[in-house]
Protein backbone atom coordinates (compact mmCIF):
# COMPACT_ATOMS: atom_id res chain seq x y z
CA UNK A 1 0.00 0.00 0.00
CA UNK A 2 1.72 2.83 -1.41
CA UNK A 3 1.31 6.51 1.14
CA UNK A 4 1.98 10.06 0.84
CA UNK A 5 0.63 10.54 -2.25
CA UNK A 6 0.61 14.49 -4.52
CA UNK A 7 -2.09 15.63 -5.25
CA UNK A 8 -4.00 18.73 -5.42
CA UNK A 9 -6.94 20.69 -2.56
CA UNK A 10 -9.95 21.84 -3.97
CA UNK A 11 -12.02 25.10 -3.56
CA UNK A 12 -15.51 24.53 -1.65
CA UNK A 13 -19.01 25.77 -1.27
CA UNK A 14 -20.74 25.62 2.31
CA UNK A 15 -24.46 25.77 2.31
CA UNK A 16 -26.91 24.70 5.11
CA UNK A 17 -28.23 21.36 5.04
CA UNK A 18 -32.20 20.67 5.04
CA UNK A 19 -31.58 17.60 6.41
CA UNK A 20 -31.08 18.36 10.16
CA UNK A 21 -31.25 21.67 12.20
CA UNK A 22 -28.42 23.50 13.34
CA UNK A 23 -25.99 23.82 11.12
CA UNK A 24 -23.04 25.77 11.67
CA UNK A 25 -20.44 28.02 9.68
CA UNK A 26 -16.71 27.63 9.33
CA UNK A 27 -14.38 29.90 11.44
CA UNK A 28 -10.60 30.57 11.72
CA UNK A 29 -8.84 28.65 14.88
CA UNK A 30 -5.82 27.74 13.50
CA UNK A 31 -3.37 26.37 16.28
CA UNK A 32 -3.88 23.42 18.56
CA UNK A 33 -4.13 25.34 21.81
CA UNK A 34 -7.02 26.94 20.42
CA UNK A 35 -8.50 23.89 18.74
CA UNK A 36 -8.20 22.27 22.72
CA UNK A 37 -10.07 25.47 24.21
CA UNK A 38 -12.54 25.51 21.34
CA UNK A 39 -12.90 21.50 22.27
CA UNK A 40 -13.14 22.46 26.11
CA UNK A 41 -15.71 25.18 25.33
CA UNK A 42 -18.33 23.15 23.44
CA UNK A 43 -18.51 20.02 26.03
CA UNK A 44 -22.15 20.64 26.42
CA UNK A 45 -23.20 21.56 23.26
CA UNK A 46 -24.85 19.68 20.05
CA UNK A 47 -22.75 16.80 18.58
CA UNK A 48 -21.59 18.14 15.38
CA UNK A 49 -21.31 15.86 11.92
CA UNK A 50 -19.28 16.88 9.06
CA UNK A 51 -20.01 15.69 5.57
CA UNK A 52 -18.16 17.20 2.91
CA UNK A 53 -19.09 15.92 -0.56
CA UNK A 54 -17.13 16.40 -4.09
CA UNK A 55 -19.56 15.20 -7.10
CA UNK A 56 -15.99 15.35 -9.52
CA UNK A 57 -14.04 12.73 -6.95
CA UNK A 58 -14.58 10.31 -9.71
CA UNK A 59 -13.41 12.82 -12.35
CA UNK A 60 -16.75 13.98 -14.31
CA UNK A 61 -19.98 11.57 -13.80
CA UNK A 62 -20.38 8.45 -15.20
CA UNK A 63 -22.75 8.38 -18.14
CA UNK A 64 -26.18 7.58 -17.87
CA UNK A 65 -26.30 3.32 -17.19
CA UNK A 66 -22.67 2.91 -16.54
CA UNK A 67 -22.59 -0.03 -14.03
CA UNK A 68 -18.92 0.97 -13.08
CA UNK A 69 -18.14 3.76 -11.63
CA UNK A 70 -14.37 5.68 -12.22
CA UNK A 71 -11.73 5.34 -9.23
CA UNK A 72 -11.32 7.79 -6.63
CA UNK A 73 -9.25 10.72 -7.19
CA UNK A 74 -6.37 10.51 -4.51
CA UNK A 75 -5.73 14.44 -5.09
CA UNK A 76 -9.39 15.36 -4.55
CA UNK A 77 -10.29 12.29 -1.60
CA UNK A 78 -7.01 13.89 0.33
CA UNK A 79 -8.97 18.00 -0.15
CA UNK A 80 -12.41 16.58 0.69
CA UNK A 81 -10.47 14.57 3.74
CA UNK A 82 -9.52 18.06 4.94
CA UNK A 83 -12.66 19.67 4.29
CA UNK A 84 -14.76 17.23 6.57
CA UNK A 85 -12.12 18.12 9.28
CA UNK A 86 -12.62 21.49 8.44
CA UNK A 87 -16.18 21.61 9.30
CA UNK A 88 -15.86 19.27 12.12
CA UNK A 89 -13.29 21.45 14.01
CA UNK A 90 -14.38 24.77 12.74
CA UNK A 91 -10.89 25.01 11.85
CA UNK A 92 -8.52 25.94 8.86
CA UNK A 93 -5.53 24.06 8.86
CA UNK A 94 -5.13 20.49 8.75
CA UNK A 95 -2.01 19.88 10.55
CA UNK A 96 -3.43 21.90 13.77
CA UNK A 97 -6.63 19.51 13.07
CA UNK A 98 -4.99 16.03 13.36
CA UNK A 99 -2.62 17.61 15.90
CA UNK A 100 -5.62 17.71 18.14
CA UNK A 101 -6.37 14.09 18.03
CA UNK A 102 -2.63 12.06 18.18
CA UNK A 103 0.67 13.55 20.09
CA UNK A 104 4.09 12.25 18.46
CA UNK A 105 4.69 8.49 20.33
CA UNK A 106 1.55 7.46 20.29
CA UNK A 107 0.27 4.29 18.36
CA UNK A 108 -2.37 4.79 15.80
CA UNK A 109 -4.30 2.28 14.63
CA UNK A 110 -6.89 2.45 11.64
CA UNK A 111 -9.96 0.29 12.33
CA UNK A 112 -11.46 -0.16 8.35
CA UNK A 113 -14.24 -2.17 7.37
CA UNK A 114 -13.21 -4.73 3.94
CA UNK A 115 -16.11 -6.77 4.50
CA UNK A 116 -17.41 -5.75 0.99
CA UNK A 117 -14.44 -6.54 -1.02
CA UNK A 118 -12.94 -3.29 -3.69
CA UNK A 119 -16.89 -2.62 -3.67
CA UNK A 120 -18.05 -1.85 -0.79
CA UNK A 121 -15.04 -1.43 1.50
CA UNK A 122 -12.79 1.51 3.06
CA UNK A 123 -11.25 3.47 0.14
CA UNK A 124 -7.85 2.59 0.06
CA UNK A 125 -6.99 6.15 -1.23
CA UNK A 126 -8.63 7.67 1.85
CA UNK A 127 -6.53 5.50 4.33
CA UNK A 128 -3.34 7.19 2.79
CA UNK A 129 -4.75 10.56 3.21
CA UNK A 130 -5.53 10.06 6.94
CA UNK A 131 -1.99 7.85 7.26
CA UNK A 132 -0.28 11.31 5.45
CA UNK A 133 -2.15 13.82 7.78
CA UNK A 134 -1.18 11.41 10.62
CA UNK A 135 2.30 11.86 9.82
CA UNK A 136 2.50 15.78 9.54
CA UNK A 137 1.11 15.85 12.86
CA UNK A 138 4.51 13.63 13.94
CA UNK A 139 3.14 10.33 13.86
CA UNK A 140 5.80 7.75 12.66
CA UNK A 141 4.75 6.04 9.77
CA UNK A 142 6.17 2.60 11.56
CA UNK A 143 3.71 3.68 14.59
CA UNK A 144 0.53 3.72 12.71
CA UNK A 145 -1.38 -0.02 11.72
CA UNK A 146 -4.64 -0.03 9.69
CA UNK A 147 -6.37 -3.41 10.24
CA UNK A 148 -9.48 -5.21 9.99
CA UNK A 149 -10.22 -8.77 11.20
CA UNK A 150 -9.30 -10.73 8.07
CA UNK A 151 -5.91 -10.13 6.35
CA UNK A 152 -7.40 -11.75 3.36
CA UNK A 153 -10.40 -9.87 3.25
CA UNK A 154 -8.20 -6.36 3.30
CA UNK A 155 -6.20 -7.66 0.26
CA UNK A 156 -9.17 -8.19 -1.66
CA UNK A 157 -10.26 -4.69 -0.39
CA UNK A 158 -6.81 -3.03 -1.92
CA UNK A 159 -5.03 -3.36 0.71
CA UNK A 160 -1.38 -4.63 0.86
CA UNK A 161 -0.49 -6.54 3.54
CA UNK A 162 2.79 -4.98 5.75
CA UNK A 163 3.70 -6.76 8.74
CA UNK A 164 7.05 -7.72 10.03
CA UNK A 165 9.49 -8.61 7.67
CA UNK A 166 7.61 -7.98 4.90
CA UNK A 167 7.39 -4.31 5.24
CA UNK A 168 10.43 -1.54 5.55
CA UNK A 169 10.33 -0.65 9.13
CA UNK A 170 9.40 2.88 8.10
CA UNK A 171 6.39 2.03 6.53
CA UNK A 172 3.02 1.34 7.30
CA UNK A 173 1.68 -1.15 8.52
CA UNK A 174 -1.12 -3.41 7.62
CA UNK A 175 -2.82 -6.48 8.89
CA UNK A 176 -5.85 -8.65 10.03
CA UNK A 177 -6.74 -10.13 13.81
CA UNK A 178 -5.89 -13.32 12.11
CA UNK A 179 -2.44 -12.45 12.16
CA UNK A 180 -2.15 -10.60 15.44
CA UNK A 181 -4.62 -12.72 17.50
CA UNK A 182 -7.01 -12.16 19.83
CA UNK A 183 -6.75 -11.83 23.87
CA UNK A 184 -7.59 -14.71 25.81
CA UNK A 185 -9.78 -12.87 28.93
CA UNK A 186 -13.10 -11.77 28.06
CA UNK A 187 -13.77 -8.09 28.14
CA UNK A 188 -17.09 -7.80 29.32
CA UNK A 189 -19.82 -4.69 29.71
CA UNK A 190 -23.93 -5.54 29.66
CA UNK A 191 -24.96 -8.60 27.43
CA UNK A 192 -21.42 -8.82 25.79
CA UNK A 193 -18.51 -10.86 26.56
CA UNK A 194 -15.89 -10.97 24.22
CA UNK A 195 -11.85 -11.17 23.10
CA UNK A 196 -10.40 -8.27 22.05
CA UNK A 197 -8.11 -8.17 19.14
CA UNK A 198 -4.48 -7.60 20.24
CA UNK A 199 -4.14 -4.99 17.61
CA UNK A 200 -6.58 -3.04 19.61
CA UNK A 201 -5.33 -3.94 23.38
CA UNK A 202 -1.62 -3.82 22.30
CA UNK A 203 -0.77 -2.15 19.13
CA UNK A 204 -2.71 1.32 19.71
CA UNK A 205 -2.96 4.49 21.70
CA UNK A 206 -5.72 6.07 19.82
CA UNK A 207 -8.14 4.70 17.30
CA UNK A 208 -9.79 5.61 14.64
CA UNK A 209 -12.90 4.08 12.91
CA UNK A 210 -13.27 4.02 9.34
CA UNK A 211 -16.29 2.42 8.63
CA UNK A 212 -18.58 2.18 5.48
CA UNK A 213 -22.01 4.05 4.57
CA UNK A 214 -24.58 0.52 4.24
CA UNK A 215 -27.21 -1.26 4.81
CA UNK A 216 -27.71 -4.37 7.09
CA UNK A 217 -30.06 -6.90 7.18
CA UNK A 218 -30.07 -7.32 10.44
CA UNK A 219 -29.00 -4.27 12.43
CA UNK A 220 -30.85 -2.24 9.64
CA UNK A 221 -27.61 -0.09 9.27
CA UNK A 222 -24.55 -0.79 9.53
CA UNK A 223 -22.00 2.22 10.05
CA UNK A 224 -19.84 3.40 12.98
CA UNK A 225 -20.91 1.72 16.09
CA UNK A 226 -21.33 -2.03 14.25
CA UNK A 227 -17.89 -1.42 12.69
CA UNK A 228 -16.70 -2.41 15.99
CA UNK A 229 -17.98 -5.93 16.10
CA UNK A 230 -14.51 -6.32 13.67
CA UNK A 231 -12.61 -6.02 17.23
CA UNK A 232 -14.05 -9.39 18.48
CA UNK A 233 -13.64 -12.85 18.19
CA UNK A 234 -17.70 -13.63 18.46
CA UNK A 235 -19.49 -10.98 16.66
CA UNK A 236 -21.56 -14.10 15.17
CA UNK A 237 -23.47 -14.28 19.02
CA UNK A 238 -24.57 -10.82 18.86
CA UNK A 239 -26.44 -10.59 15.65
CA UNK A 240 -30.18 -11.43 17.11
CA UNK A 241 -32.88 -8.93 18.09
CA UNK A 242 -31.22 -6.70 15.38
CA UNK A 243 -27.94 -6.60 17.12
CA UNK A 244 -29.62 -4.69 20.12
CA UNK A 245 -28.22 -4.25 22.73
CA UNK A 246 -25.26 -6.07 21.52
CA UNK A 247 -23.50 -3.15 19.27
CA UNK A 248 -23.76 -0.38 22.31
CA UNK A 249 -22.68 -3.01 24.71
CA UNK A 250 -19.60 -3.74 22.76
CA UNK A 251 -19.04 -0.17 22.26
CA UNK A 252 -18.97 0.69 25.70
CA UNK A 253 -16.10 -2.17 26.73
CA UNK A 254 -12.95 -0.07 27.92
CA UNK A 255 -10.47 -0.75 25.69
CA UNK A 256 -12.54 0.16 22.84
CA UNK A 257 -14.23 3.18 23.99
CA UNK A 258 -10.98 4.42 25.63
CA UNK A 259 -8.72 4.61 22.49
CA UNK A 260 -11.79 5.66 20.24
CA UNK A 261 -10.59 9.40 18.86
CA UNK A 262 -12.45 10.04 15.50
CA UNK A 263 -14.77 8.09 13.36
CA UNK A 264 -14.40 8.86 9.50
CA UNK A 265 -17.07 7.22 7.45
CA UNK A 266 -16.16 6.01 3.92
CA UNK A 267 -19.46 7.26 2.16
CA UNK A 268 -17.60 7.37 -1.78
CA UNK A 269 -19.54 4.49 -2.26
CA UNK A 270 -22.46 3.30 0.07
CA UNK A 271 -25.23 0.21 -0.17
CA UNK A 272 -28.90 1.12 0.30
CA UNK A 273 -30.57 -1.74 0.79
CA UNK A 274 -29.47 -5.75 0.53
CA UNK A 275 -26.13 -5.22 3.00
CA UNK A 276 -23.24 -5.71 4.52
CA UNK A 277 -22.46 -7.68 1.70
CA UNK A 278 -21.43 -5.74 -1.73
CA UNK A 279 -24.48 -5.74 -4.08
CA UNK A 280 -24.19 -4.10 -7.20
CA UNK A 281 -27.70 -3.32 -8.42
CA UNK A 282 -27.81 -1.52 -4.49
CA UNK A 283 -24.92 0.48 -4.64
CA UNK A 284 -24.87 3.96 -5.18
CA UNK A 285 -22.12 6.64 -5.02
CA UNK A 286 -22.91 10.09 -2.78
CA UNK A 287 -18.96 10.53 -3.05
CA UNK A 288 -19.10 12.09 0.43
CA UNK A 289 -17.51 11.55 3.68
CA UNK A 290 -18.72 11.91 7.34
CA UNK A 291 -16.62 12.95 10.20
CA UNK A 292 -17.42 12.56 13.95
CA UNK A 293 -15.89 12.47 17.39
CA UNK A 294 -19.94 11.30 18.24
CA UNK A 295 -20.55 7.82 16.82
CA UNK A 296 -24.25 7.81 17.55
CA UNK A 297 -24.91 11.42 15.75
CA UNK A 298 -23.08 9.54 13.12
CA UNK A 299 -24.99 6.70 12.82
CA UNK A 300 -28.35 8.66 13.22
CA UNK A 301 -27.07 11.11 10.10
CA UNK A 302 -26.01 8.08 7.84
CA UNK A 303 -29.12 6.25 8.57
CA UNK A 304 -31.41 9.11 7.35
CA UNK A 305 -28.74 8.86 4.28
CA UNK A 306 -29.92 5.56 2.97
CA UNK A 307 -33.66 6.35 4.55
CA UNK A 308 -34.16 8.94 1.41
CA UNK A 309 -31.82 6.63 -1.38
CA UNK A 310 -34.80 4.12 -0.18
CA UNK A 311 -37.36 6.26 -0.49
CA UNK A 312 -35.68 7.39 -4.38
CA UNK A 313 -36.02 3.93 -5.01
CA UNK A 314 -39.41 3.33 -3.80
CA UNK A 315 -38.20 0.77 -1.19
CA UNK A 316 -39.89 1.06 2.23
CA UNK A 317 -37.80 2.48 5.37
CA UNK A 318 -36.28 0.81 7.00
CA UNK A 319 -38.83 0.15 10.52
CA UNK A 320 -41.67 -0.80 7.53
CA UNK A 321 -39.13 -3.61 6.62
CA UNK A 322 -38.79 -4.79 10.41
CA UNK A 323 -35.39 -3.61 10.73
CA UNK A 324 -35.21 -0.43 12.01
CA UNK A 325 -31.74 0.69 13.96
CA UNK A 326 -33.07 0.16 17.62
CA UNK A 327 -29.04 -0.13 18.50
CA UNK A 328 -28.82 3.63 17.69
CA UNK A 329 -31.45 4.91 20.50
CA UNK A 330 -29.58 2.20 23.02
CA UNK A 331 -26.63 3.44 22.51
CA UNK A 332 -27.62 7.47 23.31
CA UNK A 333 -29.59 6.20 26.19
CA UNK A 334 -28.95 6.45 30.30
CA UNK A 335 -27.01 3.56 30.55
CA UNK A 336 -24.78 3.97 27.72
CA UNK A 337 -24.46 7.67 26.86
CA UNK A 338 -22.21 7.08 23.79
CA UNK A 339 -24.02 10.29 21.74
CA UNK A 340 -26.82 11.98 20.64
CA UNK A 341 -29.59 10.49 18.55
CA UNK A 342 -31.75 13.88 18.91
CA UNK A 343 -31.80 16.02 16.01
CA UNK A 344 -32.23 19.24 18.12
CA UNK A 345 -28.11 17.83 19.41
CA UNK A 346 -26.78 17.38 16.03
CA UNK A 347 -24.82 20.30 14.19
CA UNK A 348 -24.74 19.22 10.61
CA UNK A 349 -22.30 20.98 9.00
CA UNK A 350 -22.57 20.14 5.19
CA UNK A 351 -19.17 21.22 2.59
CA UNK A 352 -20.08 20.30 -1.24
CA UNK A 353 -16.39 20.79 -3.07
CA UNK A 354 -16.12 22.09 -7.11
Amino acid sequence: MAFMRNGRTTGRREFLSTCLAGAVGLTGLRDATGLHAFKASREQSASRVSVAIDPFLRGRAAPPGARTPGAVDPGRIRGLLDRAMQGLYEAGEPGALWALLVHPGQRVGIKVNTLGGRGLSTSVPLVEAVCERLQQAGIRAQDIVVWDRDSTELERAGFRIRRGANRDANQVQCFGTDRGGFEDELSSFGSVGSRLSQILTRGCDVLINMPVLKDHDGAGVSIALKNMYGVIHNPNKYHPDGCNPYIADVNMLPEIRGKLRLHICDATSACYDGGPAFKPESTWQPNALIVAEDPVALDHTGWQMIERKRAEKGLKTLAADGREPRYIATAADAEHRLGSNDPRRIALIETQMN
